[in-house]
């Protein structure tokens, strides 16, 4: 079976509570990008332990590769339901790591989507929302794929109508990253004076003044190259730019009839859809 995880970005991200679990509550909106996609593809395999073979090209993958969230999606079923056979599976990676755009999140949640259809498991989309946060806060959004106001962890979800079909999006990594770790240890979680559920049903060209990233203002002093981008596409006319997630990507969302010109540096990756 083959199938495409594709990026998300936020429309608006708050902290609102740190919980006594360690965990952060949150609201933001996801909003899916479907242009920008991985490739990941699972098969019968004939693995000598008789469990997962993993595989992977394009973007180099960091670390142990037993800890990304495809591989674990496969385990975290197969406690459940050991009669799950032997795979191998590939990822195509193309989506930035570390760039607040989801691709890991992504994978896991394709993943265990995947897995579920093809072996006939019979997961209802809330038992599938329910794995995904095992995985990772960002995880249970991509089970539905589909704008959502997000709250809690990231796992309470609720359909958002919000459409940017007619805009054109420009995403801009400069391939920083910034520690998520870090990244938390600068906000102060408060009740946002705005909530980005409402906001984002307002035009997009009423955005710029109060749907913000609290992550944003400590990300870009600490890394200026990301507040550089920021004002470029801006200069370029942008309707509305921001931060996603915890960094390093922002993204411009622009007029179909505007057709924006950077000078950005060779190794900084730019998308436009």
């Amino acid at each position: 079976m083959l199938s495409f995880p594709n990026a998300k970005i936020n429309l608006g991200l708050n902290i609102v509570r740190k919980r006594a679990d360690g965990f952060h509550d949150l609201e933001t909106v996801f909003y899916p990008v479907t242009g920008l996609r991985d490739a990941l593809e699972t098969v019968h395999g004939n693995t000598g332990d008789g469990t997962l073979n993993f595989t992977h090209t394009g973007l180099e993958i960091a670390g142990d590769t037993a800890h990304n969230l495809s591989c674990k999606a496969y385990h975290l079923l197969k406690k459940d339901f050991p009669e799950l056979p032997a795979i191998q599976m590939h990822l195509h990676k193309v989506i930035p790591m570390g760039a607040g755009l989801g691709g890991g999140s992504a994978d896991g949640a394709f993943a265990l989507n995947m897995l579920n259809q093809q072996f006939g498991l019979g997961l209802s989309e809330q038992q599938l929302i329910n794995y995904a946060l095992i995985l990772g806060s960002d995880c249970p959004f991509f089970i539905i794929n589909k704008a959502c106001y997000a709250t809690g962890r990231g796992e309470k979800l609720e359909h958002s109508s919000v459409d940017l079909s007619s805009y054109q999006l420009v995403l801009i990594n400069p391939g920083i990253h910034v520690p998520t770790g870090w990244a938390f240890s600068q906000i102060q979680p408060t009740t946002p004076a705005h909530h980005c559920k409402a906001i984002v049903q307002q035009p997009v060209e009423t955005w710029r003044d109060t749907l913000t990233n609290d992550f944003e203002a400590p990300v870009m002093k600490a890394y200026p190259e990301m507040q550089a981008i920021k004002e470029q596409l801006y200069q370029q006319h942008a309707v509305y730019a921001a931060m996603t997630g915890t960094g390093s990507t922002i993204y411009g969302i622009f007029s179909k009839n505007d057709v924006p010109s950077f000078n950005f540096p060779s190794h900084y990756f730019i998308y436009r859809g």
